[in-house]
């Protein structure tokens, strides 16, 4: 989803819409035992003094029949607290795995992926641009401060505002048509955030993965704001810090998203404790977090989570030795067979849950790249339909998948209610001869002696695919792809290196073109935006340019000169203006045809099965789920802070 677009006629589908938390008395709470010692030590208030006077009553039962989560041991149910849950990561940045997992938002996707008040006990949406945010009352940040409408204000007045700390202004997904909301607050416990015109996309980029904060613990970052600050202490802090200036600072001390800094307060479920450099991070409960279960067991059940560093390529061989009680990170679906063997020596099991990306392997060929003879290519729908042509996805599937994955372009699956059959089968299917056809129309008719095409200046048909060079199944489908490529005269060469100078190349225009993923979010509804299905960010390698053209307003990249980018780009927009779902879903079929047929991204398969390996003593993780990154939080949407073991002490 692009953020900060304007949607010109959405007033009339947002101006009724009022959600909040339903009213539901607080059950009698109590105290986690693990606290206990410090609550009779005086160093933390009692639980009812810690959770909110409007907590967040998550009830644990069987989901609904028609929920796409099952449950196959037995219904989630309430549990008890305590005890360690152990992960391993692959690199020390991946702390803020305990942000994503914990998945606080002030508003958040539930398992059903719709929008439910978390953090805000409630929030109504006024002509789809006015936008009222109500706290819980007695609301705690995770070292006592309270949580208050002075931490929205803070971050809007002396943060987001604040040249020296943002110097771009505040986030695009802040301005409607270039222009920031007014900001007020109501009273200590109330927000709004007003637009001259509807900005459909601000609920949404709260419940994000990596979401919007438009707050910040306000009591702790004060001590390092010029604004508040004592001077000389401000000064001293800063030298002692090895920062340039106090602006610097306060940002390398305020990324709650990162999660790299133990003493910055928050909201999630855990509280990193690990300053980092390091290669053990452990969090503990968050003493004042604001969900409790229908007994009044105050959320998370369980006390810690400790994440341990090890290099990537191993963290499938450490989960089978059972030194994770909770890993899909780092597990891809060639480990599960491997998985299996272990699971009753060490006390775990493995389960398969769905990918719901648009495609699980995809090429993108670029239309930005800067080779004059490729642009020309690559620019040409035929050279991209012999190249989807040419690729045995049902080969693919069956050596590598086992035939459990889903063959065909990188559009939306079958779980969605946008889905039609012809939008992943469209010129996907296996046919070297219709492929030939194609590139020999286009002028590829001189092959050199070893029978691979020339391009018009005389160089041999090479596309060098580029990778990140972190997934060995990308690697293992190219190779596949290699081999039948050949036969209609194309040669591929596979070229990887670090996720950012991938990127950037292909940002630049220097790759011909990348491997990546599909589709985000596959199992879209008609209220989601389409905008990955047109040119409106960087972060679609197929038009890097075009995409950062759209987010810079035009000060960099470039515009789409292509018809059918255009036209994408358009809808694109008009999806934002549209009055109904029925308006909106016809520009979403409208876009995902163009795709399909343009061949934008060469999706080769889908819905490959995510293993997803747990101790045999974790409780209310789910047998069978939709795995996904945005959104869902992968298990953030599942409510890991619900999660418990059996025999915890």
């Amino acid at each position: 989803m692009t953020p900060g677009r304007l949607s010109a006629a959405a007033a009339a589908l947002l101006a009724a819409l009022a959600l909040a938390a339903p009213a539901t008395a607080r059950p009698a709470l109590q105290e986690t035992p693990s606290l206990a010692d410090e609550v009779a030590a005086g160093k933390l208030p009692p639980v009812a003094q810690r959770v909110p006077e409007e907590p967040r009553v998550i009830e644990l039962v069987a989901p609904a029949k028609d929920s796409p989560v099952r449950f196959a041991d037995k219904p989630r149910e309430p549990g008890h607290s305590g005890g360690d849950l152990r992960m391993v990561i692959g690199r020390p940045q991946d702390v803020r795995l305990l942000v994503v997992y914990g998945y606080a938002r002030l508003i958040g996707w539930d398992e059903n992926f719709e929008l439910q008040p978390d953090i805000l006990a409630g929030y109504e949406v006024d002509e789809g641009r006015i936008f009222t945010l109500r706290l819980r009352p007695g609301h705690r940040w995770s070292n006592g401060d309270p949580f208050t409408a002075e931490d929205f204000r803070y971050w809007w007045e002396d943060v987001a505002n604040n040249k020296q700390l943002t110097p771009g202004g505040p986030p695009r997904t802040m301005l409607v048509e270039r222009k920031p909301p007014k900001f007020e607050v109501l009273d200590a416990r109330t927000v709004r955030f007003t637009w001259e015109k509807p900005n459909p996309f601000f609920v949404q980029e709260l419940a994000r993965t990596s979401p919007l904060y438009i707050y910040r613990p306000s009591a702790f970052l004060k001590q390092y704001h010029p604004r508040y600050a004592d001077k000389e202490k401000l000064e001293q802090a800063v030298k002692a810090a090895r920062q340039r200036s106090w602006a610097a600072l306060h940002n390398k001390l305020d990324n709650m998203y990162r999660n790299d800094n133990p003493d910055l307060p928050t909201l999630d479920p855990w509280v990193n404790t690990t300053r980092p450099p390091a290669s053990r991070f452990v969090a503990v409960r968050n003493p004042y977090f604001h969900r409790i279960d229908q007994n009044g067991v105050q959320l998370p059940y369980i006390d810690r989570v400790l994440l341990v560093e090890a290099n990537s390529k191993l963290i499938a061989l450490k989960a089978s030795t059972g030194e994770s009680d909770l890993q899909a990170r780092g597990l891809a679906f060639n480990n599960y067979t491997f998985l299996k063997e272990g699971e009753d020596k060490a006390g775990y099991e493995t389960r398969l849950w769905r990918s719901v990306k648009g495609a699980q392997v995809a090429l993108m060929p670029n239309l930005n790249v800067n080779d004059p003879v490729w642009v020309e290519l690559v620019r040409d729908v035929r050279f991209r339909r012999a190249l989807s042509l040419g690729i045995d996805r049902r080969l693919i599937n069956q050596v590598i998948y086992f035939g459990l994955a889903i063959e065909g372009n990188n559009t939306v699956l079958p779980g969605s209610p946008l889905f039609r059959p012809e939008y992943r089968t469209k010129w996907s299917q296996y046919d070297p001869k219709r492929a030939n056809r194609l590139l020999d129309e286009i002028g590829l008719t001189k092959r050199d002696g070893e029978g691979f095409r020339l391009l018009k200046d005389g160089r041999r048909a090479e596309i060098i695919v580029e990778t990140a060079g972190e997934d060995t199944e990308q690697v293992d489908v190219l190779e596949l792809v290699r081999e039948t490529w050949a036969e209609i005269g194309i040669k591929l060469f596979t070229k990887p290196s670090q996720r950012e100078v991938f990127r950037n190349r292909a940002f630049s225009g220097a790759a011909l073109m990348t491997v990546w993923q599909g589709l985000e979010n596959a199992v879209p509804t008609a209220e989601m935006s389409p905008s990955e299905l047109a040119p409106m960010s960087q972060q679609g390698l197929q038009w890097p340019k075009w995409g950062q053209h759209y987010e810079t307003m035009g000060r960099a990249g470039e515009p789409p000169d292509l018809p059918e980018a255009q036209e994408l780009f358009r809808l694109g927009r008009a999806w934002d203006a549209a009055v109904d779902r029925t308006e909106r879903a016809a520009i979403w079929h409208k876009m995902l045809a163009i795709n399909a047929d343009q061949v934008f991204t060469i999706g080769i398969v889908a819905g490959v099965p995510q293993p997803v390996l747990m101790s045999q003593r974790l409780r209310n993780v789910p047998s069978e789920a939709l795995f996904n990154w945005e959104p869902g939080a992968q298990f953030g949407i599942y409510r890991p802070d619900t999660f418990w073991f059996e025999n915890a002490h």
